[in-house]
């Protein structure tokens, strides 16, 4: 079958592989529809996390073509989602709402990978959720956002408590920003404030239902914030970037008591200054998203018609472009990567 490997930073392929066969019995073997390309996958392409003849990719939609004998949940035939993080659904840590931290937790691109024509998903019935039936061809690009971004950005409108009645500011306008925006709309937040520099991103974070656009970055947008919010701050942040400025940025921009949920990975050196931690009083909640957790939500929400995550994705390209996708993204000429099969 054909799969993306990073052989090293910058360096994608299509090369073949061997079939994924059933190994342990939770096992099931799911023929791959659609696959993307996350914001994450950028860090090794950059060269900021190692790499080396890397299986690529977490974020995917198929159908199940065979399952091993303990699997329950999904059968043959069935059009699955599923989440970027393996889980069994069934030890402590899943069954409190966590599956990102299940004590069989691992990563889907870890030996796995997902930009592929077919993969092997662990631990199948606590991974991945059957749709209601086949899904219409416009729907898949949603079900497949559902897979990670959609339900990253779904947790930290979570974390950040947004809700009625509450101003909610989104810091980072990528793909997991823009569902950040999503999510707070369907939770009922009153007000979002999006904060964006690029106008296409702009629109479709209005679309989603930003009512706020701040362009300006750092201290300046935290000033923004303040003034748009009578001097208080937000109630709700969410932290879609992972860099030292975007945290900072984020805390600084709630309101005492207020709540953050953050999502960005860090990476390179951020380091929080516990003495402004300390004294900002504000609740910081996030990490790797439980996406398990919403994916049936998720899925009814989609399937009812009722949000189009779908439109976060501004490129399709078939399996063999990968690498052109890779460098769309990099270059900051597409949000997000669409790879069809």
């Amino acid at each position: 079958m054909r799969a993306v490997i990073m052989d090293a930073p910058g360096e994608v392929r299509i090369a073949d592989r061997e079939d994924p066969k059933i190994i342990d019995p939770t096992d099931a073997v799911i023929r791959i529809t659609a696959a993307c390309i996350c914001g994450s996958d950028l860090w090794p392409y950059r060269g900021v996390e190692e790499v080396d003849h890397t299986l690529m990719g977490h974020e995917y939609v198929g159908i199940v073509e065979e399952i091993g004998s303990a699997v329950q949940t999904v059968k043959p035939g069935d059009f699955v989602v599923g989440s970027f993080v393996i889980s069994c659904g069934v030890c402590e840590i899943c069954r409190s709402g966590y599956p990102s931290k299940c004590i069989h937790a691992e990563f889907v691109h870890a030996g796995i990978g997902t930009q592929a024509e077919k993969a092997r998903i662990p631990y199948a019935d606590g991974t991945l959720v059957a749709t209601p039936g086949q899904p219409d061809e416009d729907l898949i690009p949603s079900l497949l956002a559902a897979s990670d971004v959609l339900g990253t950005g779904w947790f930290a409108a979570d974390a950040a408590e947004a809700g009625p009645g509450k101003t909610v500011a989104v810091v980072g306008d990528g793909a997991v920003g823009l569902m950040g925006v999503l999510a707070a709309k369907q939770m009922g937040a009153e007000r979002i404030i999006a904060m964006s520099r690029h106008p296409e991103r702009q629109a479709l974070a209005r679309e989603f239902g930003a009512t706020d656009i701040v362009e300006e970055r750092g201290e300046e947008g935290v000033a923004r914030i303040k003034e748009l919010t009578g001097g208080l701050g937000a109630h709700s942040v969410i932290e879609a970037v992972g860099t030292q400025e975007s945290f900072m940025q984020a805390i600084h921009s709630a309101r005492g008591g207020g709540h953050v949920g953050f999502v960005g990975v860090a990476h390179e050196g951020v380091n929080l200054p516990m003495g402004e931690v300390f004294f900002a009083e504000v609740h910081l909640h996030g990490g790797p998203a439980p996406v398990r957790r919403y994916l049936p939500d998720l899925i009814q929400r989609i399937w009812k018609r009722e949000i189009n995550p779908g439109k976060v994705f501004d490129l399709t390209l078939p399996l063999e472009h990968a690498a052109e996708g890779y460098a769309a993204m990099d270059e900051r000429r597409a949000t997000k990567v669409l790879l069809s099969l």
